[in-house]
């Protein structure tokens, strides 16, 4: 619980400018012209392949000398093509916000106006409308217009927000961590458990660990409601398991039998979200 405070208290200290870290995104590159080793200053010889450019801030370094840069990628707005099926922590970084504002907006919009909504979350909205929704996110970034004069049902943004997290390359429960939640939620002594579960999550990236805390606190108001909408924690655990959380290999039968583990997962973190974050 200590350490859960202590990363509260630096995630909400520093409001202004997110500290997440982030590896740069090198990539090989033909410089036409004259070019430096913005790392170590010197020339970079040669006509073809002369060295390595970051996709997504655009530092432009030796080959050798990119094994030496700090992970103090700071993507560039401009190199950001999209919202949907961008990397998460290079999202956050490049908008300069805590979490994705799509996650923002969406969880904004539903608490607004669909916690009573029968089946919120479970009940699929027309995927060419979700479609429409991701459009405008790519498009229009935080200006994108997802209000009830334009989206009247409210299960075209839920569907629009679980596929951000379906369509995320990382998931926001990471494959460097998902052996280790599964072996967590296999726990038998509660306590113990939920123990493990906290250990675990502390070794989330910083902007993986606060999109779930908010996404978390944001279900638990869901079940808040569930007399209304009929979503209880077990409910939202059999929706957001397989969305948040993909076996690092493609294996069909690791995720059929890994499936309960998921739900469960998901499940304890609505339920114990006031204690595990």
């Amino acid at each position: 619980q200590i350490t859960s405070l202590v990363r509260r208290a630096a995630l909400t200290q520093n409001d202004s400018h997110f500290n997440y870290e982030k590896a740069h995104n090198f990539k090989v590159h033909t410089f036409r012209g004259p070019h430096w080793c913005e790392y170590c200053a010197n020339f970079m010889w040669g006509l073809i392949a002369q060295g390595v450019r970051c996709s997504d801030c655009g530092l432009n370094v030796h080959k050798q000398c990119s094994k030496y840069v700090p992970n103090d990628c700071q993507p560039d707005l401009k190199r950001i093509k999209r919202v949907y099926c961008c990397d998460l922590t290079t999202l956050v970084k490049a908008h300069n916000t805590q979490r994705p504002m799509v996650v923002d907006s969406c969880i904004r919009e539903i608490e607004a106006r669909g916690l009573k909504s029968e089946g919120l979350y479970r009940v699929s909205g027309f995927t060419e409308h979700i479609e429409d929704v991701k459009m405008a996110f790519d498009r229009d970034g935080d200006k994108a217009d997802i209000s009830a004069s334009i989206y009247p049902d409210i299960n075209i943004i839920a569907g629009a927000l679980k596929l951000y997290f379906r369509d995320l390359p990382i998931p926001v429960i990471t494959y460097d961590t998902y052996s280790k939640f599964i072996e967590a939620a296999k726990i038998s002594n509660p306590d113990e458990r939920l123990e493990a579960i906290h250990e675990v999550l502390m070794l989330l990236p910083a902007a993986h660990y606060e999109t779930l805390r908010y996404l978390m606190i944001h279900l638990k108001k869901v079940t808040l409601h569930e007399k209304d909408n009929f979503m209880n924690a077990e409910n939202l655990g059999i929706v957001f398991g397989p969305t948040l959380m993909r076996p690092p290999e493609d294996s069909t039968l690791a995720t059929l039998n890994d499936m309960r583990y998921q739900k469960l997962i998901v499940q304890l973190l609505i339920e114990n979200e006031d204690v595990l974050f």
